[in-house]
């Protein structure tokens, strides 16, 4: 039975939790908001269900749990951060208000993050910047578990991509999506609940098709969506956030020496762009996102890319966060 407790309970004990581990007080507040969001909008496979995971790996010693990342302006419209082997979304939160001026003052900015990790919903590292007026997407690549097209063995990650766009009147277009069939996350979920897996998800070990998690995930991989289109924007990922960024491609994640560790050493790019700019004379922005979400419903479409997550938050804010006795016990069992 799930039950509904308040959000800032529900961060607060993660921070007990993370700081009890290692973590420090400004990666922990971070780390915490991030994963108890993703569970209050239902993105449970990246709420406190990856809390074990964050412990795991900094017990490894993969991870810092304490580095200030570095953030380097190089250009107008360019911004380098180095992680520092910590995770991506603490250099992000220290790299966000030069992002955001940059693409101000240019129209459009990058942030090319390298030598980081990533273990949480991406969505939430750009819906406020669509909050603010700004067009956001994000890449992420990670450990390689997906398969392309007639492969026997992963070289991708899931390499999510997601989108934000300010509405007129209305919270901001959010979507994040995998380039693989499933999130990994999910596919551990499904494995944890006795689920089986769609047809065409994944292949074993000896690259045929299964339906059953824990093939896929004990030597086998995840495939990427819609075949070969799937894999084209696995590709692109790769390209934008290890070639570009500086860092590991997925392939290149070697866990050998630290047993239990998680998450994955790769890169990040965030490209911001200011839709005003230039606009003198156009329909605002925000006003088009409407027009078009508008003709979407006219003609059938019943749920709106976000609409899902949008429905669970409470009309307060922040509101309530949906999470089993069981899971709450096991979490107050790790402080």
């Amino acid at each position: 039975m799930a039950d509904s407790r308040p959000f800032e309970e529900v961060v607060a004990l993660l921070k007990k939790i993370l700081r009890k581990h290692g973590y420090s007080e400004a990666v922990s507040s971070i780390l915490a908001a991030n994963c108890a969001a993703a569970q209050r909008d239902g993105s449970t496979s990246h709420g406190v269900f990856r809390i074990p995971n964050y412990i795991s790996t900094i017990q490894s010693g993969y991870v810092s749990g304490t580095v200030e990342p570095r953030v380097e302006d190089v250009a107008p419209g360019f911004i380098r951060a180095d992680s520092g082997n910590g995770f991506a979304q603490v250099a992000l939160a220290k790299a966000r208000s030069l992002l955001e001026q940059k693409a101000k003052a240019n129209g459009i900015a990058i942030l090319a993050i390298r030598n980081s990790h990533h273990l949480g919903a991406l969505y939430l590292d750009i819906e406020d910047f669509a909050e603010k007026g700004f067009i956001a997407l994000a890449f992420v690549n990670s450990m390689a578990v997906v398969a392309p097209p007639e492969a026997h063995s992963p070289v991708y990650g899931t390499n999510p991509m997601a989108f934000a766009a300010p509405r007129e009147g209305a919270a901001p277009l959010v979507f994040d999506q995998a380039s693989s069939s499933m999130a990994h996350g999910d596919l551990q979920v499904a494995r944890r609940e006795g689920r089986r897996l769609p047809s065409g998800c994944a292949i074993d070990s000896k690259g045929i098709e299964t339906t059953d998690p824990a093939q896929a995930l004990e030597g086998g991989a995840l495939l990427t969506f819609g075949g070969h289109k799937g894999a084209s924007i696995a590709l692109m990922v790769e390209l934008l956030c290890a070639a570009l960024a500086g860092a590991d491609f997925s392939y290149e994640v070697d866990w050998s020496t630290t047993p239990g560790a998680k998450s994955a050493r790769t890169g990040q790019t965030i490209i911001l762009i200011d839709p005003n700019t230039g606009g003198a004379g156009l329909a605002p922005f925000p006003m088009r996102v409407n027009d078009l979400v508008s003709a979407l419903r006219a003609a059938g479409q019943r749920r709106i890319p976000g609409d899902r997550r949008l429905a669970r938050r409470s009309p307060q804010g922040d509101g309530t966060v949906s999470i089993s006795r069981e899971e709450w016990e096991s979490l107050v069992d790790m402080t």
